[in-house]
């Protein structure tokens, strides 16, 4: 079996506004209904965890129903950054194969991509999706320009990042430590590079682009 986890343990405070960005609307749509939506013709994925904030959980119980999403399996209560929150996702799977992690402000993912990245992993072990850098990139130090990035060896980390469960939990064994230390988790693929395992990409599309602001809405609009 393949699960995945949809994260949308935090408040969203970066976009503005009182309403956690995953509950806001395109075409009359919250977010994170959109994003689940992606995984219901999947091939590759079975069952899906939400990871919600706590005072959304009882809400989302009734669009589960509205939406008829299927796959919903369970719905846990996030942490208090993203990384905590994927612990609390992976601790309501006991057994599976391959575990998918993915935003749930990432609503323009196609299934042949969630289905390429699980794919990849059930193979390799780990996977993530990426999508070229298409801009000029800058190292600056002080001020200054110290060189030019060359972009044919970089690529933007994007969602889902999928891994065999046993690889992604023992990654995560050791997060509160790490994060007591101030360093920031921002994907799952960094705790997994930390165990030294090779991790495969999968080119993914621009289009997959995460909502942080209220210009990104109105691309994910405009797109749909």
């Amino acid at each position: 079996m393949n699960v995945a986890i949809v994260v949308a343990g935090g408040q969203g405070t970066r976009f503005g506004g009182h309403q956690p960005k995953q509950f806001l609307e395109i075409h009359g749509i919250p977010v994170i209904i959109h994003t689940l939506r992606r995984f219901e013709p999947s091939q590759q994925i079975e069952r899906v965890v939400v990871v919600l904030p706590a005072v959304d959980v009882d809400e989302f119980q009734i669009l589960i129903e509205k939406f008829a999403l299927k796959k919903v399996w369970r719905v846990v209560v996030g942490g208090e950054t993203r990384a905590q929150s994927v612990k609390n996702g992976l601790a309501a799977i006991d057994d599976a194969h391959v575990v998918a992690v993915h935003d749930a402000v990432r609503p323009l993912v196609s299934a042949s991509e969630i289905d390429a990245v699980v794919a990849a992993a059930a193979e390799s072990g780990a996977a993530i999706l990426v999508a070229p850098v298409s801009d000029t990139i800058k190292q600056v130090e002080a001020e200054k320009i110290v060189r030019t990035v060359s972009r044919s060896e970089l690529r933007r980390a994007l969602t889902p990042q999928a891994f065999h469960f046993q690889i992604l939990r023992r990654a995560y064994q050791d997060l509160e430590q790490l994060e007591a230390t101030g360093i920031e988790v921002t994907d799952d693929s960094f705790l997994v590079e930390r165990l030294n395992l090779a991790v495969t990409v999968v080119e993914g599309s621009a289009r997959n682009l995460k909502i942080t602001a209220p210009e990104d809405l109105a691309i994910a609009e405009a797109l749909w």
